[in-house]
């Protein structure tokens, strides 16, 4: 009998299993936007169980089981790891139609080959075969990065830390790259004054700079983008709820960093416009150094104040924010653009009511030289699922050139993330191959080869300009011995 996870799942069409497979299938991953923790490659982790590597940070998983009443303890709580692998095998029968279903079920074939559907009868069997696979070297995290072709991994590092682990990797011979990525958000929390002036102590100890000022602190960002660039450093990403876009003078500027950095509580007013000028001042050195800008849009984070105070921010408390998008984007982007310093810039959706307001935005700000240069990024976080995937590339195809986008990221912590890339290629294939049998676009190899592996593959490495990172020819992919 053929398992719910088989080798053509999610294509309806003989064209969408002919290009997943002969095009899509065989093409290696960059992972160009990940929280993965440098250090657990650096020491290359062996995961103890399925709980390590599976539910230890998940909170969408989280998310599930509290909506099925599941107790905190079995969360994020003190249950030992085995009862809380039963608490998720107990709830996964009830997300049907939820993509943490089929994200379970493909994670469970490819890391491990088990084709059995988890519950909490087939779960003592599944935790068995599971941890005997993880006992294997080929399911430590480098191994995990070699199965699955990963060719480069970006984390997600704050300005402050010391690239100990990056530093360590990049003194190894090792079959991938892992670069980091430079994430300045809490530079701009100037109106959390007490954490923000520890932040800038940190800062200023990691640059070697005394910041008294605020051309001080303009300085030693400027310090840590470039330590960032001598590890492979190729972009920056942002969380925000919406661009900032208040324009002031230098000389209030340095006032209200003088006024923060004295500890006196400052405006919103005085927020936006500090956050909108450091914002500035890492767009220019982005274009200097040809690096991408990552913006991530949208996120209403810590709705739920009782369970930020116990358990703090991540843990599944977060949702879709309606925040006007158009208007402050338009004058971030034109302020740039008018300095000839608008670097590369990838525009992450999260509301999809927003879908037509940012894929109109794109052509506002395309030069003629860099193609695809501002990019509708992908589907991300509560968008990341089969839907979404198609939301994002149909509005893309109406609005742009759907042959220029640099696909999909994993955007998780988890070390099990990776068929999430074989997931939207499955549903880009699909897409692609319902429209030619619907006679919708020519069934001209010459046309759906090279969009298929771009979208996979091609357009990332030369958007990021990995092509000095990697080897010349990416490597045949390489199957694992415990999963397929």
């Amino acid at each position: 009998m053929k398992g719910f996870i088989h080798e053509d799942f999610l294509l309806t069409t003989r064209t969408a299993r002919r290009l997943y497979h002969e095009y899509a299938e065989p093409e290696p991953i960059l992972d160009f936007h990940c929280h993965l923790p440098p250090r657990d490659l650096a020491e290359d982790r062996r995961f103890q169980n399925l709980f390590e590597i599976w539910l230890e940070g998940d909170h969408y998983k989280w998310r599930a089981m509290r909506s099925n009443g599941v107790d905190e303890r079995y969360c994020t709580g003190d249950a030992p790891p085995y009862e809380k692998f039963l608490a998720w095998a107990r709830t996964v029968p009830h997300t049907l139609r939820n993509p943490l279903f089929h994200w379970t079920h493909l994670e469970l074939k490819r890391y491990f080959g088990i084709n059995c559907l988890l519950n909490e009868h087939t779960a003592p069997d599944i935790w068995k075969r599971a941890n005997e696979c993880l006992a294997r070297p080929q399911l430590s995290a480098r191994g995990i990065l070699q199965k699955f072709d990963v060719q480069l991994v970006a984390t997600t590092d704050d300005p402050t830390d010391d690239l100990r682990h990056h530093k360590s990797l990049a003194r190894e011979e090792l079959p991938f790259k892992v670069v980091p990525t430079f994430r300045p958000d809490k530079a701009l929390n100037i109106h959390q004054t007490q954490p923000w002036n520890a932040w800038v102590d940190q800062l200023a100890a990691a640059a070697n700079v005394d910041i008294a000022s605020w051309d001080h602190f303009l300085h030693a960002l400027e310090r840590r983008h470039d330590a960032f660039a001598e590890l492979g450093c190729r972009a920056t990403d942002h969380g925000l709820e919406c661009a900032f876009a208040t324009f002031t003078t230098e000389t209030r500027l340095r006032t209200i960093f003088r006024k923060a950095r004295a500890g006196r509580p400052v405006s919103p007013d005085e927020r936006d416009a500090f956050a909108t000028h450091v914002m500035l001042h890492i767009g220019r050195l982005n274009a200097a150094k040809n690096w991408v800008m990552q913006l991530h849009l949208g996120a209403m984070r810590n709705n739920n104040t009782r369970r930020f105070r116990e358990l703090g921010p991540d843990t599944g408390f977060d949702s879709i924010g309606d925040f006007p998008q158009a208007r402050n984007l338009a004058l971030f982007l034109d302020r740039l653009d008018q300095e000839q310093s608008l670097p590369r810039t990838i525009l992450y959706n999260l509301n999809p009511a927003d879908n037509y307001v940012f894929g109109t935005m794109l052509g506002n700000f395309m030069d003629g030289r860099i193609p695809g240069k501002i990019q509708f990024g992908p589907a991300w976080w509560f968008l990341d699922q089969k839907e979404g995937m198609e939301w994002q590339l149909n509005t893309l195809s109406n609005l742009g050139l759907l042959t220029r986008f640099v696909g999909m990221v994993t955007d998780s912590r988890s070390f099990m993330s990776y068929p999430r890339h074989e997931y939207y290629r499955r549903v880009l294939c699909n897409l692609v191959g319902r429209d030619v049998e619907n006679g919708e676009i020519p069934n001209d190899d010459k046309l759906l080869a090279p969009l298929i592996r771009n979208l996979c593959y091609a357009n990332a490495r030369s958007f990021f300009g990995f092509e000095s990172l990697l080897p010349e020819s990416p490597p045949k992919r390489r199957a694992g011995k415990c999963g397929n």
